[in-house]
Formats: structure tokens, C-alpha cells, sequence
């Protein structure tokens, strides 16, 4: 027996099995008898698999699934057991080849019919870009609009979880009229760009919180007047006026803060109201001053009226304000000692104001003691002085803007209730609508011949819709909606909006075409652009295609590298990273109030920390680094706040940058960065299990066994009494809970050395017990409550035996297997650029992708290139 399978021992290389046959598997029931029934017969049924009578049709999905596993298990040595009696290594081999060619005969023939991708339709993210790129607005937000999205495989991005319900659909056709509502023109004539200056002594939320209270008594909530480094007692008092007559002295005046942006004090330039969605630039004065202690014995109180020139650069992050405090963020910089002036180019929706936050200082909260600021010295505390904002904007390129052209062409305007030109009037459907802003005046569009127009207008969007030529019949399809809305008293604006809306919640754009076999050269653009740019592709990806040039692996080599050199990469950066690393769900869970008070609240931290890993993985793209990054580098993308949290530095700033780490540091890598090991913890308590089985299956491609049912999860003791290893111990003496347990906990254990938030610890905090706290003041001001409990042991041993002592160890033992992490990835960006997993015959192909990625290290940047020039990614 074992010469007959040994012949075409190869894996993928033995002499096809007939899979059409009932008994293909004949030549292997020997070796099964041998060496599987005896556990896995009709009386024993170990693991509930009985070999004897499992089904052999492959077509099933079941079958195939349940042979893919005997495979697996045999092809590992996992399989039979190793008490048992070995297989001689021919014998084993053999018996795989078998199993490996009858499952590939059988899944190529179903791929040859069907492709590997089912058809799918875009998620939420890429509806979004898809709307912001065919409608030019690049600001618009309606990804929220639509239901979450299903996933498979970790990702967002597989047809079996992108259903379309009557939900759905009805969620397409009023975010899909919105969206092109905001493309119209809002008015006849282009808005006037303004250059305004909005003082903050203007603002009622800087000037408000300078007065107390009942609600507000305290000095550190309230905001206090400046003129250039000088405190204005008189003003603050209500004894002189808010604000200068003088001119020169009123670009000297400020209004202070020693707390950040957040209630009571929140303030914000809300005169500012965007008028339009559209571009703007914006410039902020302002600096960082020391504020004078109060009373001897109540020091960390601060004298408002002492000012004196800052000690330090303070950073500050702006954000746009929708009420009630919808805030999305705009940018970041750091002010100095010195008032300066400080700019960024930002996209506003109408409506929206800006609000400026200075996120190193405190932010107050009530508890049992008074809060104390925990930045306050002996002499003062810091504070940050805002001067003034200065709005430019609108800024327009052209009028009517390019997404109303790509509507209407150059067909003319009129007021809705006025002449050609005139903005008189209001539209009874203005071009945008937001909570709390009035309404322009709207316009509409003036046509003489309105089913010619349209046939016209229809016949030039939908081929930028569709992202491919569409024939002359498709339009004519659409144009009984502009027919009927005409008849039924609609405008023409508001029958092409109807028409337009069924265009673009039609399959032709919420789905990506792809039939059987190779792609057609626009089925190519449209996988190369949504893989690397997350949005449809542009006029030159689409130029390609029309010259049939993307078969020529050149050229689409070629696009690769400027589809991935591009800006427009950074939406597929941090698309993959919120489904392979789970970023998404970063704002899922707070740091505890108690046990973790000093990350309660630190907004900048969380951003920072998701900035960082976004950054990370951008560089090691940008930069072709090896794939071994993955898990352990000697630098990482740091800022101020993180280079303090990480005890790496000195690091100064906001900005973050590529910094070297000391010799010895645990950081580097994706493992250790504070992003990743918040969403592997629950703001509360960490897990082995959690965060192991994410390092299994997120970096090492290994999918942990799901959990024998009615076994409870451990939950980690927060008193201290125990620590989760002492309880994973007593867990893992059930049999059931050891194997799978041994092979999860090990990495896991070696992140326990890591808190909620990334924190480096040596033990474990616990509240109450009758402990004395630990000293020290949270970010709220108040004290901490927790204490330090058990000590951290980050030891343990992978399942292959190999020990370690610790994360540095661990990630030098994982980080040897080049090409298993390697496989990994790629398995990880195939599921994302195609929309279905790695099955079981596209195995071959990764490793031909990995054997031509291997002489430069696995560069991460090289094997997206790669993976776009493969079979997996050329064919459906």
C-alpha cells in the first residue's frame, strides 16, 4: 500500500482522482483502516467523524469541508495521534497526495463554473467613496446611513455576508437622494469666498464659563481672560468690557483654559457656520501660557489673573462641531510659548463649527474628594490662550461645481422661483438640508427638451456610474422615471434626481461585475481600485482597460505601484486594518473610570494610538519592509503622548513619526502597539485567551477552536485575589478545555504584561480589599483608587515546546517562521482584494506568490504586487 500512494507522494501532484467516482478515496481506505478507524469508526466516532461511512461526493460543501480536515490533520502529523503508531513517511505523503488531488480536481471544476467570488455588492465604506468619487464630494458622510455590513472571513468584503435586503434597498434610495441633492448647486451664482476673523472674546462659549455659577464655582472650569501674557482681573471681574475698542490691543486678547474641551467647558468658534459643504481653510491663533498657583495651601487651584509665558509646546487637536457634539476630526498641531498662527485645509459640511482642543490638560470630574489638576506644580499649572480663527472659504474651484456639472452639463440655472441666473427664491427641495442651518435659496436646472436632455445626461452618467461602457439601451431603461415624475408635476431637476437615484441603487453600481474565468480588463480596474484605493477607479485605471492593457502583467504591475504611491491609499490602510486588526472597534470600550483612571478620558491617547498602527502598516507598505514586521521592527510611529505611554523618548509633539526604539524595548511590531492590545481587552480586565487566540488567527493565521459548548469563560478576578493564569490553570485541568487552551494561552500569557490600554505593567491592579491606593492623580482630577495586586508571569511555551520568557522571546520564536506569517498576510489580503478566502486549491498559488516574494524578505508592498498579477486575483 504504501508504494502504491507513494508514487505521486507530492503534494498537489499525484495522478488526478477520478472524483466523478462514488469511491475515489478506494486507493486510501487502506491507510485509513490502518491508522484512523479505530478511533474514528461507526462505534467510537471520536470528535463525532466516522471515516467509515463519510460521504465522498465533493461537490457537497459539507463533504469537501470534512476531507479538507482529514487532510489537514493527516498532512500536519496532527493526525494519527502521536502515541499511535507513525505512518511510514511515504505512506503519509501518498495518502495526502490522494486526498489533495481529488480536492482540487474537485474544487477547480466548481471555480471553472462559478468563479472563486460569489458576486457582491460594495459594503458601506466603498458605497461611500464610491458616491464621494462619482459625485465629487469628497466630504460627503452617508456610510452611517446604511446598515452595518455582514462579514465573512474576518472582512466586509465577501458576497455571502453582503446581503441586500428590503431594508437595505429602501436605505439606498433615500441616502442615494441625498447624496445627489448635495451635488446640486445650491444657488445660481458661486457662494462668495470670504476671509473672516471670529475673535474668541466674541464666542459665548469662551466668554460664558468666566463667570461662576451655582453650577460651576471652581477656577479650573472656567475660561479667563488675556491680553498677550498679561490676566485681566477687571475684565474677568465684569468691571470692564469683555473686549477692546482698541484695535491693536483686540488682536492681543485671548480667552485661556487649564482644562480641555469638555463639560462644562466646551468652547468652541460657533459665530462659524459652515454656509456650504465644501473646502475651507482655517487658522488658528493661539499659545501656551503658565497660570500662577493660588494659596499657599491650595496651590493646585489656579490664580487666573497671573499669566506668564508657557513652559512648553501644548498640543492641539481641532475638530468640526455638529450640536449636540458631533464631533469629527479635522487635524493637529502644537502651539508654542509663543502666539503663532497655525493653518490647516480642511473639508466642512454646512453647519458644522469648529472647536479647537487642548488634550494634554485635565478634564475635571466629580467624585468623593475635590479634583486636582494633575499637571498643577507648587508655582502654576499650564493652559493654552486662543486668540482668534480665521475662516477662508468657501473655496471653489468652478461654479456650477463639478458634481452638478456631472448631473447636468452646462444645461443652464434659474432661481427656483426667478429667471435664468437668479437665486431668488427657495427650492422646495433644497441641494442640502442640516439640523439647525437655514436654507439657501435653491435653483433649477432650465431644459427646453427634457426627455432629450435626459437621454442625453443619463446616457454620460451611467458609463462613470457603471465603471465600464454601457450600450445606448441601458439609458433609454431610466427614462420612463423622468417620464412619469414630469407627468406627475415634478420639475426637471427633480426627475433626473429620481432617475439618477435609480441609477445608483441599481446592481450596476452597488455590485462589482465578475463573471466566470479571467476578468475583463474593466472587471480588473474595478477589483484593482476597490483592493488599493477602497473606491472605484479612475479615468486612467479606466483608460487602461479601454485598451485592453491590463492583461499585460507590466501594466498592471505598473498601476499597482501608482494606485499604491497615491494618497488615495490610505483609505485601503485603514479599511484592512479595521477588519484584520479589529481598529473599528477601538471606541467599542472606555478604560475604567477606577482601575485605569489615568487613560480614562485621554482622547488623545486613544487617537494617537490608532494613528500609530494606521501609520505603521502604512510604512511598512510604503517602505517594502519585510513581512517579520508584522511582529517585531526596531522602530516605531510615535508622538509625545505615546513615546510617554510606551517609557520610550524623548519624542516631542503631536505629529506622529517614525522613531527608533532603545535596544531590549518589548515595542515594535503590531502585537504590542496600544491599539491593538485595546481591542483585545475590554477597558477592564485582559484575557490570555482573547488576546491569543487574536495573535492565532490575526498574525499567525491559525483559527482557534470555537469553545465546547456549556463551558463558561474565565472571567479575571478584579480584586486581586487570583490571577487569570492560576485560573486558566484549574480551567485547563477539564480535558475538554487543555488542548485547545495549550495552544491559545501560550502568546497570550506574554501580552499579559500589557494593560488594558498597552501600559507596560509588572502586576496587576485590583480595587478595594482593604488596600491602600496607589498615589497619584487620574486625567478627572481625582485620586487613584486602585491598588498594585498579583505580579505579572509572561512566561509560557508554544505547542511545539519551544519556552519563553517573556514578549521580547515570544516574538523572537514566532518572528523565525518568515513565511508563515508571509502566508498569513497574503491569505489576509486575498480575502480583502477578492472577496472570497484562500479555498483549498488557491494553496498552490500562495506559495508560487510566496516563492516569488521571498528573495527581498516578503516585503509587504511586494506582495500586494504580486497577489494583483496572480491567478487568484485575476479571475473571478
Amino acid at each position: 500500500m504504501a508504494s502504491l500512494l507513494g508514487a505521486g507522494a507530492g503534494h498537489g501532484h499525484a495522478a488526478p482522482a477520478s472524483v466523478s467516482s462514488p469511491d475515489w478515496i478506494a486507493p486510501g481506505r487502506e491507510f485509513l483502516k490502518a491508522h484512523c478507524t479505530e478511533c474514528h469508526d461507526a462505534d467510537t466516532r471520536k470528535g463525532g467523524l466516522d471515516l467509515e461511512s463519510l460521504p465522498t461526493d465533493l461537490a457537497d460543501p459539507a463533504t469537501f469541508a470534512r476531507w479538507v480536515t482529514v487532510h489537514d490533520r493527516v498532512e500536519s502529523g496532527e493526525m494519527p495521534p502521536r502515541k499511535k503508531a507513525r505512518p511510514a513517511p511515504g505512506e503519509q505523503s501518498g495518502f495526502t497526495a490522494l486526498l489533495a488531488s481529488a480536492l482540487t480536481s474537485a474544487e477547480r471544476s466548481r471555480v471553472d463554473r462559478q468563479g472563486r467570488a460569489v458576486q457582491r455588492r460594495l459594503n458601506r465604506y466603498e458605497y461611500e467613496e464610491a458616491l464621494r468619487d462619482l459625485l465629487q464630494l469628497p466630504w460627503l458622510q452617508v456610510r452611517d446611513s446604511l446598515p452595518e455590513d455582514g462579514e465573512a472571513h474576518r472582512f466586509n468584503k465577501v458576497g455571502e455576508a453582503l446581503d441586500i435586503s428590503h431594508v437595505q434597498m429602501a436605505r439606498y434610495l433615500s441616502t442615494g437622494e441625498s447624496a445627489l441633492r448635495q451635488a446640486i448647486a445650491p444657488q445660481a451664482e458661486s457662494p462668495a469666498r470670504s476671509l473672516q476673523r471670529y475673535y474668541a472674546r466674541d464666542q459665548r462659549s469662551f466668554t460664558g464659563p468666566m463667570k461662576f455659577s451655582v453650577f460651576n464655582t471652581a477656577p479650573e472650569r472656567a475660561t479667563f481672560p488675556v491680553l498677550g501674557f498679561a490676566g485681566q482681573p477687571e475684565v474677568r471681574s465684569g468691571k470692564a468690557p469683555i473686549t477692546s475698542t482698541n484695535a491693536a490691543e483686540r488682536e492681543l486678547e485671548g480667552m485661556g483654559v487649564v482644562a480641555s474641551a469638555y463639560e462644562p467647558i466646551e468652547p468652541k468658534f460657533n459665530q462659524f457656520k459652515a454656509p456650504v459643504s465644501g473646502r475651507y481653510r482655517i487658522r488658528l491663533n493661539a499659545y501656551s501660557v503658565w497660570v500662577g498657583a493660588g494659596e499657599s495651601n491650595k496651590w493646585y487651584i489656579p490664580n487666573l489673573d497671573s499669566i506668564s509665558r508657557g513652559r512648553r509646546d501644548e498640543p492641539v487637536v481641532i475638530y468640526s462641531e455638529t450640536p449636540p457634539r458631533l464631533l469629527r476630526w479635522l487635524g493637529k498641531f502644537d502651539i508654542t510659548p509663543e502666539p503663532g498662527v497655525h493653518e490647516l485645509e480642511v473639508f466642512l459640511l454646512a453647519g458644522e463649527m469648529i472647536r479647537p482642543d487642548a488634550g494634554r490638560l485635565f478634564r475635571s470630574r466629580p467624585g468623593p474628594d475635590r479634583w486636582q489638576n494633575p499637571l498643577a506644580e507648587r508655582d502654576g499649572q499650564p493652559g493654552v490662550v486662543f486668540r482668534w480663527l480665521e475662516v477662508d472659504g468657501p473655496i471653489c474651484e468652478e461654479w456650477p461645481p463639478a458634481g452638478h456639472r456631472a448631473l447636468f452639463g452646462d444645461l443652464p440655472l434659474k432661481g427656483a422661483h426667478g429667471g435664468e441666473g437668479s437665486s431668488a427664491g427657495k427650492t422646495n427641495r433644497p441641494a442640502e438640508a442640516r439640523p439647525g442651518v437655514a436654507q439657501r435659496g435653491g435653483v433649477e436646472v432650465v431644459s427646453r427638451h427634457p426627455m432629450q436632455d435626459a437621454q442625453r445626461l443619463l446616457a454620460a452618467f451611467l458609463p462613470r456610474a457603471y465603471r465600464h461602457p454601457v450600450p445606448e439601451s441601458e439609458a433609454r431603461r431610466f427614462l420612463p422615471v423622468v417620464k412619469a415624475a414630469l407627468r406627475n408635476g415634478s420639475s426637471f431637476t427633480d426627475a433626473m434626481v429620481a432617475a439618477y437615484t435609480a441609477v445608483i441603487s441599481s446592481p450596476g453600481f452597488l455590485c462589482l461585475e465578475e463573471r466566470p474565468g479571467p476578468l475583463d480588463d474593466y472587471a480588473l480596474a474595478s477589483r484593482l481600485s476597490f483592493f488599493l484605493w477602497n473606491s472605484p477607479p479612475d479615468d486612467r485605471l479606466l483608460h487602461q482597460a479601454s485598451e485592453g492593457r491590463l492583461g499585460h502583467p507590466e501594466v498592471l504591475r505598473a498601476e499597482g505601484e501608482r494606485l499604491l504611491g497615491d494618497p488615495r491609499s490610505r483609505r485601503f490602510v485603514d479599511a484592512f486594518l479595521d477588519y484584520w486588526l479589529d481598529l473599528r472597534k477601538i471606541p467599542a470600550t472606555a478604560p475604567d473610570a477606577d482601575l485605569y483612571s489615568d487613560y480614562y478620558l485621554d482622547d488623545l491617547l486613544t487617537e494617537s494610538a490608532l494613528e500609530e498602527t494606521q501609520l505603521f502598516f502604512a510604512e511598512l507598505l510604503r517602505g517594502d519592509l519585510p513581512t517579520r514586521s508584522v511582529v517585531t521592527s526596531d522602530f516605531a510611529m510615535l508622538n509625545e503622548r505615546l513615546a510617554v505611554h510606551y517609557g520610550v523618548g524623548p519624542v516631542h509633539g503631536v505629529a506622529i513619526r517614525r522613531t527608533p526604539l532603545p535596544a531590549g524595548s518589548p515595542r515594535g511590531g503590531l502585537m504590542t502597539q496600544a491599539a491593538v492590545l485595546k481591542v483585545t481587552a475590554n477597558g477592564t480586565t485582559t484575557s490570555p485567551v482573547v488576546r491569543g487566540a487574536w495573535i492565532m488567527e490575526r498574525i499567525l493565521g491559525q483559527k482557534p477552536p470555537p469553545p465546547p459548548a456549556g463551558v463558561p469563560a474565565v472571567e479575571p478576578d478584579t480584586r486581586g485575589a487570583s490571577t487569570i493564569r492560576q485560573q486558566l490553570e484549574r480551567h485547563r485541568s477539564q480535558e475538554s478545555c487543555n488542548g485547545c487552551h495549550a495552544k491559545i494561552d501560550p502568546a497570550g500569557f506574554a501580552l499579559e504584561s500589557f494593560d488594558v490600554m498597552g501600559g507596560w505593567r509588572e502586576r496587576y491592579r485590583a480595587v478595594g480589599g482593604g488596600v491602600a491606593p496607589e498615589p497619584g492623580l487620574a486625567k478627572s482630577g481625582q485620586k487613584f483608587v486602585f491598588h498594585q495586586a498579583l505580579p505579572v508571569d509572561a512566561s509560557g511555551a508554544l505547542p511545539d515546546g519551544r519556552p519563553f520568557r517573556d514578549v521580547r522571546e515570544l516574538k523572537e520564536l514566532l518572528a523565525r517562521d518568515e513565511r508563515g506569517l508571509a502566508r498569513n498576510l497574503a491569505r489576509q489580503l486575498v480575502v480583502f482584494a477578492t472577496g472570497a478566502p484562500v479555498s483549498f486549491s488557491d494553496r498552490v498559488e500562495i506559495e508560487r506568490l510566496l516563492d516569488r516574494a521571498a528573495p527581498g524578505g516578503y516585503g509587504v508592498r511586494t506582495l500586494i504586487l504580486e497577489l494583483i498579477q496572480s491567478r487568484l486575483f485575476r479571475e473571478k
